[in-house]
């Protein structure tokens, strides 16, 4: 059995127990799903349908790139049902065999005018959108990894890791002078690793741009690693799925509120990795964290931080909210990412990708403040 046919499994069984016939799961350009990828290992763009008869139909918009990739029971081109979702719907229920009157379930993320049209164009069938429905239940899955994740976060942390390196060694030889040579060459670095890109475009912040969260543009021509704080952020994808790292590079002279930042940072990242244990809810962490903070009169102005996997934000959030409810499990990813921002001083953060382990936190990555 594939790996996409035991992920399939878990939501055969959950569609058994909830009386769902039928589930359509689209990405496309204006709605993308990663799930498919998680389910078929179609890289995107299909229509992805699974039976509760234990059947996965496949419709993508690229048959070539389907027949090299896609682990499905069956593959059918997009352009048979004309390119639209409620014809290929109708198919798909036809192709399976579902009696009409059944329940087909959407995400809960599918837009309201789009659901609208499909209960419109496909009336002889009982068609649900919830919130605490597929999503959640998708939601829930994706946050633990299986043996196939974690050898693939495995490489990508070590590629991951290596471009750490290489970056800070090209910054200290004064090789990468700008925002924009460091993005780029992060990009450029990472696929001559066999990396599908970045996970998300890098934001790399000069001392003059460091104040924000994520600077805006992502990046520009303004000096790197200047005097003062500048932060980067950022991830490679490989095999689907993606890192999250932030460095912060400190330069002297630094005044005495920058100096504080950076140790608060430090500290504050290994109070929360002391913390990351099966059983722990997520948000008490973030919550010790703001505590943390609040003793120096600091604020952090975001989460601690969430998981990955093949989106750069996924469950579970560690943001100290109370109605965050997460528990962190084993084979969980999550990054821990505490940071500090002042109009006139700039910002640091620090941030890695962490294992929850059966006994504690297993650190992926060796992102870190380095001080030039």
């Amino acid at each position: 059995m594939s790996n996409y046919q035991s992920r399939r499994g878990k939501i055969y069984d959950w569609m058994a127990k909830e009386g769902i016939a039928l589930l359509m799961l689209d990405d496309s350009e204006k709605h993308r799903n990663p799930s498919i990828r998680w389910l078929s290992g179609q890289p995107g763009d299909a229509l992805l349908f699974l039976s509760v008869t234990r059947q996965s139909l496949l419709i993508p918009w690229d048959i070539n790139i389907a027949m090299l990739y896609a682990d499905a029971d069956t593959l059918i081109p997009y352009m048979e049902f004309e390119r639209k979702q409620s014809k290929a719907l109708i198919g798909a229920a036809e192709r399976l065999k579902i009696p009409k009157g059944s329940k087909i379930e959407v995400p809960g993320t599918t837009p309201y005018p789009r659901f609208l049209k499909l209960i419109e164009e496909v009336p002889n069938f009982d068609i649900i959108c919830r919130e605490a429905g597929l999503w959640t239940e998708l939601e829930k899955e994706r946050a633990i990894k299986d043996d196939n994740e974690l050898k693939i976060y495995k490489k990508v942390t070590a590629l991951t890791n290596d471009i750490i390196n290489l970056v800070e060694g090209q910054i200290k030889a004064r090789k990468l002078k700008t925002e924009t040579d460091v993005a780029l060459y992060i990009d450029s670095e990472g696929r001559k690793l066999g990396c599908e890109g970045t996970g998300f475009e890098t934001l790399a912040a000069g001392p003059t741009r460091s104040f924000g969260i994520h600077a805006f543009p992502a990046y520009t021509g303004e000096v790197f690693g200047g005097t003062g704080l500048s932060i980067l952020d950022f991830g490679l994808k490989y095999a689907g799925y993606t890192t999250d790292v932030t460095l912060t590079f400190a330069a002297e002279p630094l005044s005495k509120t920058q100096v504080e930042m950076l140790s608060l940072t430090e500290n504050a990242y290994e109070l929360a990795l002391s913390m990351v244990k099966k059983g722990v809810f997520a948000k008490d962490i973030g919550m010790a964290v703001d505590a943390f903070f609040g003793r120096s009169k600091k604020a952090m102005p975001h989460g601690l931080g969430h998981g990955i996997g093949l989106e750069a934000h996924e469950a579970p959030s560690l943001r100290s909210q109370a109605e965050n409810d997460w528990v962190l499990e084993t084979g969980m990813i999550i990054t821990i990412e505490p940071g500090l921002y002042d109009p006139v001083h700039g910002g640091c953060r620090l941030e890695n990708d962490i294992l929850v382990t059966e006994i504690g936190a297993e650190v992926l990555t060796n992102a870190r403040i380095i001080r030039l």
